[in-house]
């Protein structure tokens, strides 16, 4: 008898703790589920001029980051031998040559373009962020704390153009995809590392400042500037 009543008490005593569980996940996930709602409503009651300002300002910390990362590169490696910017993985997709182009180009094709280019870092940016921390350079730690700011900002503005895009139609959602193909290794020796590294650096900064140049567009349009302020 005392080991059935054992037996029984351990039952409810489990049963017990299932339940608090059970209503400490259903908690926990309400909380999520009331915290993904109400940052919805609040980016949606937010203006699309203060929306793109704020991508603008992220996309412009996001391009001098890979600016200074570049010219610490240049310190101590030369530029001249990387490879040519026209074997970038997202040289494929066509883009303004100048701000006079890019100023003929509606507001859904700025929109995709900088989307179809952010979103072809994300793989690259794991790469280079994997790479730096066997990099054989002086400013090695400095270089990688970097290339984790990059991928923080970059993940940011993602979200932000995520929304700014549903806002602005479906042709502001396309999305270009550009695959990197170049693997997760950048090379066996120390030369080749640098080499690979340097390179991928000068194909993100190159890209960076079209992100940052299409989101300026788009944010002097809204707020109604004269084109040649943009």
């Amino acid at each position: 008898m005392q080991v059935r009543w054992s037996r029984r008490m351990k039952q409810r005593q489990e049963k017990g703790r299932n339940r608090r569980e059970m209503a400490h996940r259903g908690t926990d996930g309400g909380k999520l589920f009331m915290t993904v709602l109400y940052m919805v409503a609040l980016c949606s009651a937010v203006p699309i001029n203060d929306l793109l300002d704020r991508a603008a300002q992220r996309s412009d910390k996001l391009h001098s980051l890979s600016t200074t990362l570049s010219q610490e590169l240049d310190t101590h490696f030369p530029r001249m031998i990387t490879p040519r910017p026209s074997m970038c993985h997202t040289s494929s997709l066509q883009t303004p040559n100048d701000k006079a182009q890019a100023l003929q180009l509606s507001e859904a094709d700025l929109m995709s373009l900088a989307r179809s280019l952010l979103q072809a870092w994300m793989d690259p940016l794991v790469v280079l962020s994997t790479s730096a921390n066997t990099l054989s350079h002086p400013s090695q730690s400095s270089i990688s704390n970097k290339i984790q700011e990059l991928q923080e900002h970059s993940k940011s503005l993602g979200d932000g153009l995520d929304i700014l895009s549903n806002k602005m139609g479906p042709a502001a959602q396309i999305i270009s995809f550009l695959p990197y193909r170049g693997g997760n290794d950048i090379g066996q020796d120390r030369l080749s590392k640098m080499i690979n590294f340097h390179f991928l650096m000068s194909c993100l900064r190159r890209d960076s400042h079209k992100i940052d140049s299409f989101l300026k567009i788009l944010r002097c349009r809204a707020a109604k500037m004269q084109p040649q302020i943009c």
